[in-house]
């Protein structure tokens, strides 16, 4: 059961090892992009491309208990599904169902814990496999494994890192689960912590707070959904995405106001609270992705504007 890329890793993972996976749940196709073209889950592509029948229901409600029942697994794997499970079908496996959750649990419960992990600048994450219960990443955890979280990460390439180490983990503990040789061992409660949300809005960029937590910012929401500022050019107000951006921790010693855009040697920065943040990549609501350089030869007057 699984519906984001992660989910796709796993099954893959599953696949080569040669287990044999009777079927697979995944959300419903969905309208992505600008051009809200209907798109289907890349756990999906490969199920299908697998001869592996895929269920897709809206809700999983006494109907699609009743599907997952026919199939009489012996054991589940969930990995970023999106969908709470029902207690029975949670009960049907006879080995249970088992969660890979790209965090340290009790650690960022939740939708999106990579992106909350890079919002709050950690240093370290990880996988954590762990036994599924009726509440949200609360069940008891089998085996955890810990990954270093580079400087540069972004969701993105986190993502990547602990796909292919949860996968690794996964494939390690199976079967020690089967064979009993590994004890399941309750979370401390105490300790947890849940994940923010994420929306779009959320990429909205306020210069009052310093560079360093605009640009765990930009790595947190780096592809999706990215991070934005406004710009005042005339009367006009636009709205500007930053595709790819630096920091600078130490202000200049030359004063500029925060939201400031000024010239930082051969680079362009942007004044925050504290330190600097440097535009490389840039785009204007409804044009292509720029550089910092043809940026600013096709708009001039962006050198001493103040972003909002």
């Amino acid at each position: 059961m699984g519906t984001s890329d992660l989910s796709e890793v796993i099954l893959g993972s599953l696949i080569d090892g040669e287990y044999n996976v009777v079927g697979v749940f995944t959300k419903p196709d969905m309208k992505v992009g600008r051009k809200q073209e209907i798109t289907e889950p890349l756990v999906k592509k490969l199920a299908t491309e697998k001869k592996i029948p895929v269920f897709q229901p809206l809700r999983f409600n006494a109907e699609a208990v009743e599907e997952f029942k026919k199939l009489k697994p012996d054991l589940v794997i969930v990995a970023a599904y999106g969908k709470i499970i029902p207690k029975a079908a949670l009960a049907i496996p006879g080995f249970g169902c088992i969660n890979v959750h790209v965090s340290l649990l009790p650690k960022y419960r939740g939708p999106s814990p990579i992106q909350n992990a890079l919002f709050n600048g950690e240093k370290e994450t990880g996988v954590t496999i762990m036994l599924m219960d009726e509440g949200v990443d609360t069940g008891d955890i089998l085996v955890q494994e810990k990954t270093v979280i580079a400087p540069n990460d972004t969701t993105e390439t986190l993502m990547q890192k602990l796909s292919v180490s949860g996968a690794a983990l996964l494939l390690k503990t199976i079967p020690l689960w089967i064979e009993r040789k590994i004890e399941a061992k309750a979370q401390d409660h105490t300790q947890a912590s849940q994940c923010q949300l994420i929306e779009r809005e959320d990429g909205k960029i306020f210069w009052t707070e310093d560079a360093e937590t605009i640009y765990n910012k930009y790595r947190a929401l780096t592809p999706w959904p990215g991070i934005f500022t406004h710009w005042k050019n005339d009367s006009e107000i636009i709205r500007l995405k930053l595709i790819t951006i630096g920091l600078q921790k130490i202000n200049p010693i030359e004063k500029h106001q925060i939201g400031e855009i000024f010239q930082l040697g051969d680079d362009i920065g942007i004044q925050t609270n504290a330190g600097i943040i440097i535009f490389k990549e840039i785009q204007r609501e409804g044009k292509k992705t720029a550089s910092a350089k043809d940026f600013i030869n096709g708009y001039p007057e962006f050198i001493g504007s103040i972003l909002q």
